[in-house]
């Protein structure tokens, strides 16, 4: 019976799941056909590492239209925003302390926007470096066919030994659990963002409460995604023009990276929690261990289902430049992540949270 239903979750999510496993679509360098003005919001809390190359990509954007660069110096300890240079194009605001209730980048970020005037908003993080093609063709997808909101997974750092094996799972996952296809489709519910790159229309913006609505929250771009596609199109795709250069050169910096939203993912909920990890179980230990052990129609359920899933992986590992090999790691890699989240909720019911540049996140009241 478990092996069938292993098999029957995979004919699920191969055949009926949005394709989540296409690691597609990607936006390609394109002329928009209007030229609204724009200005780019980076909130930067000691970023001194990678700021510079970040702005200077920022600044070199290849658009016909008005734009500038609002860099938010987030109370910054290590030079961040005199290390992002001086140009005429370029305004550096000194945040103000946190207010109560507010996240930190979403704090950051609101201060960017109340210094902005124009229609189109880009909202991007400080560890991504774009190529001067990048501004121009988000504005064409905003505008043909319309969007309140596009954003995409930029692609990420892919170097390190810890990177190469879980950097592109990460991606995966991200895919498996918000299928592209179903947030691009107006018609359902789904809904998500990848917060280094999102661009958004003031007007949706503003029509949805502006961020004070999702203020408080931790995973602020799938947030701010539902919110806006409640009443209008929004768009989720790959860039081929946007990289983040933020290094995971040991295992523990991505262990942290999953442990701070992983609960919060699950609202804080041990029964939505079991119940994760049971779905997990079935989805990548069953049948690798059918395949092992089974013997008969066991075997032969877990065989596909094995099958299933390693193809599945194959586009991920072709974005990544990785070798197909390394699909066989999937069972191994998962129990990473399930670790990761149980640790994450450990983390909350023990009051501590995550660590991220000097403030805690999900401890209960964070």
């Amino acid at each position: 019976m478990i092996a069938t239903l292993a098999l029957l979750i995979w004919l699920y999510l191969f055949f009926l799941h949005g394709k989540f496993w296409a690691s597609a679509p990607e936006l390609p360098p394109a002329t928009p056909p209007a030229l609204p003005d724009a200005d780019i919001i980076i909130p930067a809390r000691d970023e001194a590492q990678t700021i510079a190359p970040v702005i200077a990509s920022l600044l070199a954007q290849d658009y016909a239209g008005k734009f500038r660069v609002i860099l938010v110096d987030d109370n910054s300890t290590d030079g961040t925003a005199a290390l992002a240079g001086v140009h005429p194009r370029l305004t550096i605001i000194t945040g103000k302390p946190k207010a109560p209730g507010w996240s930190g980048k979403l704090w950051a970020l609101q201060q960017g926007v109340e210094a902005s005037t124009a229609p189109i908003l880009l909202f991007a993080d400080a560890d991504i470096t774009h190529d001067p093609r990048h501004l121009a063709s988000l504005v064409t997808r905003l505008l043909t066919p319309r969007a309140d909101m596009v954003s995409e997974m930029v692609r990420l750092n892919c170097t390190s030994l810890p990177e190469r094996f879980l950097i592109p799972a990460f991606v995966y996952f991200f895919q498996m659990l918000y299928p592209f296809a179903l947030v691009n489709d107006p018609l359902k519910s789904t809904a998500a963002a990848a917060g280094g790159t999102v661009l958004i229309r003031r007007e949706a913006l503003a029509r949805i409460g502006g961020l004070e609505k999702i203020k408080s929250t931790l995973i602020d771009d799938v947030s701010l995604a539902r919110e806006v596609k409640k009443s209008g199109p929004i768009f989720l795709g790959h860039s081929g023009l946007a990289t983040s250069i933020r290094p995971y050169p040991q295992i523990s910096d991505i262990w942290n990276m999953i442990t701070r939203t992983a609960f919060t993912q699950l609202n804080h909920s041990a029964l939505i929690l079991a119940g994760t990890l049971i779905g997990l179980t079935l989805v990548w230990l069953v049948a690798p261990y059918e395949v092992i052990h089974g013997h008969g129609w066991r075997f032969l359920a877990g065989l596909a289902a094995s099958a299933l899933a390693v193809a599945s992986y194959f586009p991920t590992l072709k974005r990544y430049n990785q070798p197909k090999l390394m699909a066989l790691a999937l069972p191994f890699i998962a129990l990473f992540y399930m670790a990761a989240t149980i640790a994450s909720a450990v983390n909350h019911w023990r009051g501590t949270g995550a660590q991220w540049k000097s403030r805690a996140y999900g401890g209960p009241g964070a």
